[in-house]
This record gives C-alpha cells, sequence and structure tokens, in this order.
C-alpha cells in the first residue's frame, strides 16, 4: 500500500461514522445506503489529491459526501424509485431501545421528506456542527443556515402535528 492509500484509509477510518450518518440520512433502506457509502468514498477517493487544507478534513468529508448523496438522490427522483423499508434505526446514536428506535423512525421519516438541500442542513445541525462549519459545508451564509434551520424546525414541527 503506498503512502496515498496509508493516508486516506486513515482519513477513512477517522471519518467513517460521518459519511455512515450523512448517507444513512439519504437512504431509504439499508443496501442503498451502503451503495451511497460506496459512492461517497469514490468520492473521497477521487478528491483526496487536490484537498488542499483550506478548510478542516472534517468538513471537507462532509461536503463531498452530501453532494455525492445529493447527486444520488436527484438520479433516484429521475428513476422513480420506491423505497422498501427503513435503515435499521439502532445503528445511528446507539437506538437500541424501542422507544429510542420509534423516535428515531420517526424523526427519518420526517426528515426524508425535506428536500435534499434541507436535509443535509438538518443533518449537520443534528451533527451539533456550528452555524459558521454549516454555512462553510453547504456554501450559504451564516444568517441564511439562521434562516433556513428556523423554517425547516418549523416544518418537522407541522409534520408532527399531522
Amino acid at each position: 500500500m503506498d503512502h496515498k492509500e496509508q493516508q486516506f484509509t486513515k482519513l477513512v477510518q477517522e471519518q467513517k461514522a460521518t459519511i455512515y450518518s450523512v448517507c444513512m440520512m439519504f437512504a431509504d433502506e439499508r443496501t442503498e445506503t451502503d451503495d451511497l457509502v460506496q459512492d461517497a468514498l469514490i468520492h473521497l477517493w477521487e478528491g483526496f489529491e487536490s484537498f488542499e487544507g483550506r478548510s478542516n478534513i472534517k468538513s471537507w468529508v462532509y461536503r463531498v459526501t452530501l453532494n455525492s448523496c445529493i447527486s444520488f438522490d436527484r438520479k433516484r427522483k429521475h428513476t422513480d424509485l420506491v423505497s422498501i423499508e427503513l435503515a435499521d434505526p439502532g445503528l445511528l446514536n446507539g437506538a437500541d431501545s424501542g422507544s429510542d428506535a420509534k423516535q428515531y423512525r420517526m424523526l427519518h421519516e420526517r426528515i426524508q421528506k425535506l428536500g435534499p438541500f434541507d436535509r443535509a442542513i438538518i443533518l449537520l445541525w443534528l451533527e451539533d456542527m456550528s452555524y459558521d462549519e454549516i454555512a462553510a459545508i453547504v456554501g450559504i451564509t451564516v444568517k441564511n443556515v439562521s434562516v433556513r434551520l428556523m423554517r425547516i424546525k418549523e416544518q418537522l414541527k407541522q409534520m408532527s402535528n399531522n
């Protein structure tokens, strides 16, 4: 294994939770999550040499993974795929009790109803990213992040009232 491959393997090991959680929020089923992860890894590998370090590595991984998932989501909409089942709710945040799993499923279902860009923003917010980090990753202003998050939270609240 050459030096580049070793560095990339280390990066993937350090960022695998980030990559997987982003992909899970865009997938309708477990096999689709795996496909998204593979696609994201390909895009990360292709861009690895050109990463210049202007942002931190986690922000870069988020951005590449999000862009990969958003592209996949757009392609899926064009091919009219039907979702079959929800990914295993216990895989994220250690949700293992019945109540936690149910809450996770409900949140996942509501987030899935959002557009891809809004899904990306709420995912980053749920990952405890700062507004500055979210803005850098998705390419909008901090003020726009604030406004969009307020609207997204309202949408999610309205979905829970229905």
